[in-house]
């Protein structure tokens, strides 16, 4: 892929700060609907009148939709426009959260849960597209995706708190009701602040073939780690999934090679940057998420934490990403991006394991403070630096793609990690198999330690 731009057009910083505010915003958006259902599940299953079955969907269904079309997502961006993408998931998102939040039926809530993941997925890659041709590469770019990882991280923290003071106080509907007005003001500043379209962007033609076969077989994974998870992993419904997922990913691969205008254009694979990018991306989001499900978890079922309590716990993480975001946005032109992960990989992987040792009658402070602040800044130094990554040396009419490549991977890296974690919780039992998965996690984040070294040859800033 070509090098972009070093300094940019004029007409793309005007109104800089505003894309970046919009971008944030959807960002946090996405994020906190990720988590914002999680504790009021058991008041959606009384209230709907449904079985645990059907309920744990509410979440299943976002997340679904939104890992299996991120990367369909990216390319209708570069192909149909930044602006036009963006808005368009803004509306599918907002209208979504009004049938949620209006929902008297579990179908009708599973359903809007799934509209409101697909909106998503347009939303996330055109959001980080649109702040890679907003800022020139190099500092100021940096410093942009340092804000944008850290408000993504917090928010995904963050919504665990804001799940259980909403279903304590005006019930969970108000989890989805609260997006109306935000989507809608963020729709006007859209259509009134940013760019339009330039006329012509779009290429010959979508490749729909490997569109349908990329987001089939995204799917079909996300939703059998999800399946194997309660269903056994030798499960022959588990293994027809998977065997499903990856037949259809090697028709995609083939339909790529011979397509004229790919979904994917083989330069992508060339990118090593890219490439080992996305790969570390996947294991440090697995990572992540698995040590939020878990600790949540732990402190609930074994420290004997309520809902919100369990949530307040996590602000040690989430206030510390936010400050270390936008310095590791700074470092990473003076450091590199490589160091900058390993530091922060290496500082992640040691809370995992700090947690392997923690008694049944753990004290916050001794405990579990060390490791969420280590977390929170680990995780700050590298959610900047793999968004600088992805996007380094990609020119200006891909960004849409390598967006929802990284996208993608953060999504599925997380459907992952929480379903590994899940299947060892269960077959490890009480306190050891918390100690376990704590160690599953760090051993996942120290194989992204090994991932960052071996694949980044140079220093990427």
């Amino acid at each position: 892929m070509s090098k972009v731009e070093t300094q940019p057009a004029p007409a793309r910083v005007a109104h800089a700060g505003l894309v970046l505010g919009l971008a944030c915003a959807a960002q946090a958006v996405i994020s906190l609907d990720m988590a914002i259902v999680a504790v009021a599940l058991p008041s959606i299953q009384t209230d709907l009148g449904v079985g645990p079955g059907a309920v744990q969907w509410v979440m299943v269904a976002y997340g679904l939709l939104l890992g299996g079309f991120l990367l369909f997502g990216g390319r209708l961006v570069d192909q149909l426009g930044r602006r036009r993408i963006f808005v368009a998931g803004l509306t599918a998102f907002t209208v979504a959260s009004l049938l949620a939040g209006t929902a008297q039926h579990a179908a009708v809530l599973i359903g809007a849960r799934a509209v409101q993941g697909f909106g998503a997925a347009l939303i996330a890659p055109a959001a980080l597209s649109l702040l890679a041709v907003t800022f020139a590469e190099g500092q100021e770019r940096n410093r942009a995706f340092g804000f944008f990882g850290a408000v993504g991280g917090v928010a995904a923290s963050v919504g665990v708190v804001a799940s259980g003071l909403l279903t304590a106080g005006p019930g969970w509907r108000w989890a989805f009701l609260i997006n109306l007005p935000v989507g809608i003001a963020m729709i006007i500043l859209a259509l009134v602040f940013l760019p339009a379209d330039r006329p012509g962007r779009r290429t010959a033609r979508l490749d729909v073939a490997g569109a349908t076969t990329v987001t089939g077989g995204l799917l079909l994974f996300v939703y059998a780690l999800h399946h194997g998870s309660g269903h056994g992993w030798l499960s022959l419904s588990t293994l027809a999934l998977f065997a499903a997922s990856v037949a259809l990913l090697i028709i995609f691969a083939r339909i790529e090679a011979r397509s004229p205008a790919p979904l994917v254009p083989p330069s992508t694979w060339r990118n090593r940057s890219l490439v080992i990018t996305n790969l570390t991306a996947f294991l440090a989001t697995c990572g992540f998420l698995a040590f939020i499900f878990t600790g949540s978890l732990l402190m609930q079922q074994v420290l004997g934490y309520s809902p919100l309590l369990a949530g307040l716990a996590w602000l040690a993480t989430t206030a510390t990403i936010l400050p270390v975001a936008m310095i590791g946005g700074r470092l990473a032109g003076l450091v590199g991006v490589r160091t900058l992960l390993l530091v922060g990989l290496a500082l992640f992987a040691a809370a995992a394991l700090w947690l392997t040792r923690i008694p049944a009658d753990g004290n916050f402070a001794i405990d579990l403070l060390p490791a969420f602040l280590a977390a929170g800044i680990g995780f700050g130094l590298c959610e900047p630096a793999l968004q600088i990554s992805a996007l380094s040396g990609v020119s200006e009419e891909d960004t849409g793609l390598a967006s929802g490549l990284i996208e993608t991977m953060r999504e599925v890296g997380g459907a992952a990690g929480v379903a590994v974690v899940a299947t060892v919780l269960v077959a490890g039992g009480g306190l050891a198999g918390f100690h376990l998965a704590f160690a599953v996690i760090g051993g996942l984040i120290i194989l992204a330690v090994i991932t960052a070294v071996v694949g980044f040859t140079r220093r990427v800033r």
